[in-house]
């Protein structure tokens, strides 16, 4: 399955080591401006080879635009993105078109399809993901051009046992972390640690936090369709991407329903809202119209640089040794994938809902 939504519909296609990765977009409505120098912002953000304790593969990520698009409008027709690959060294994946990764989706990839590329990854490598980002960055102009109050900030909660509960007031304080941790304090230390992680040839998993402000209230379907049943849909496709919760997510289960209600009241100018949103911005699958709030755990890379006991294509015992280029921890990089797919998600539903009243007039 390569394609995700509804209206506003993904098709991202590419190998780690074919010849590019890109993304088709299709329903997204005609007269939209679009600003390129956002998408290649957004991947830049991404892109490998930025920071010292992450994949030293150099690629520009510079995305092509092969349809959809006239006079900086789109057209309604898909619009489609290319991303060649350039700092390709397959060579340095002889051993794991051998062997299998532990914990990686080498395994279940040959056992659903036999023959498979184990070139970087493939289908499965994270490369993927810088064409569901720039993706994303035209979701996000698309719902500005609706909602311009809309503001989405998505930043790192967690790196290993370094966490921090600071919420941004912005998105500079985000990007003045290299890790896009808030907190400048905590934010060094994770940056040590990345360090310290990567000397050992070893790994770590992290946590991933979102805000949406500015969403209005109703978009989500009940039941089958929920907001977050579609946002944790989209963030659990992510690579290495293991938990997803809303407002208080798990903690939800320790507390007492007098604890965890958010009480209405009415506002000064005769609103009804709840007091407190532990709810994370939606009721019934439906967005309240308050921020919505959720977090997105990853697991520790799977490939390490260390040697691992594993087993041969043919099931033979073996000891692995991988010397690709590879990142210790699944962030900072999937700061940037979180965010687009959340945009994403929010695109279709700002469609469906156009739709929907469109029908009932």
């Amino acid at each position: 399955m390569n394609t995700f939504g509804r209206l506003f519909r993904i098709t991202t296609f590419g190998e780690s080591h074919g010849a590019g990765i890109g993304v088709v977009i299709d329903g997204l409505p005609s007269g939209i401006t679009l600003d390129l120098d956002r998408v290649r912002i957004a991947l830049q953000r991404r892109r490998p080879g930025r920071l010292a304790y992450t994949s030293p593969r150099q690629e520009a990520d510079a995305a092509q635009v092969l349809s959809g698009l006239y006079q900086g409008k789109t057209i309604g027709s898909p619009l489609t993105l290319w991303i060649p690959n350039v700092d390709v060294r397959s060579e340095e994946y002889t051993a794991v078109s051998e062997a299998f990764r532990p914990s990686h989706a080498d395994y279940t990839y040959a056992l659903k399809y036999g023959h498979t590329d184990p070139r970087g990854g493939g289908r499965s490598s994270a490369r993927e993901t810088a064409a569901r980002v720039a993706a994303g960055a035209v979701a996000q102009q698309f719902l500005e051009s609706r909602y311009p109050q809309l503001r989405l900030l998505v930043w790192t909660a967690a790196i290993g046992p370094h966490m921090t509960v600071r919420m941004p007031l912005g998105a500079e304080e985000i990007e003045a972390s290299p890790v896009y941790c808030p907190d400048p304090e905590v934010s060094q230390a994770m940056i040590e640690y990345l360090k310290q992680l990567q000397e050992e040839g070893d790994t770590t998993g992290g946590i991933v936090a979102a805000r949406v402000e500015g969403l209005p209230a109703g978009l989500g379907e009940p039941l089958y369709d929920k907001l977050h049943a579609r946002l944790g849909y989209a963030m659990l496709s992510i690579n290495a991407a293991k938990g997803f919760e809303v407002g208080e997510g798990f903690g939800a289960a320790r507390q007492k329903g007098s604890e965890h209600n958010d009480p209405f009241i009415r506002t000064e100018d005769g609103r009804i809202r709840p007091a407190t949103n532990r709810a994370g911005g939606v009721l019934g699958g439906i967005s309240t119209g308050e921020d919505l709030v959720f977090r997105v755990a990853f697991k520790p890379i799977a490939t390490l640089r260390r040697p691992q006991a594993t087993v041969t294509r043919t099931g033979m015992p073996t000891t692995l040794r991988v010397h690709g280029r590879h990142d210790p921890c699944a962030l900072p990089r999937a700061v940037p994938v979180v965010e687009a797919m959340t945009a994403i998600v929010l695109a279709d539903f700002v469609l469906l809902a156009e739709v929907s009243v469109m029908n009932r007039h």
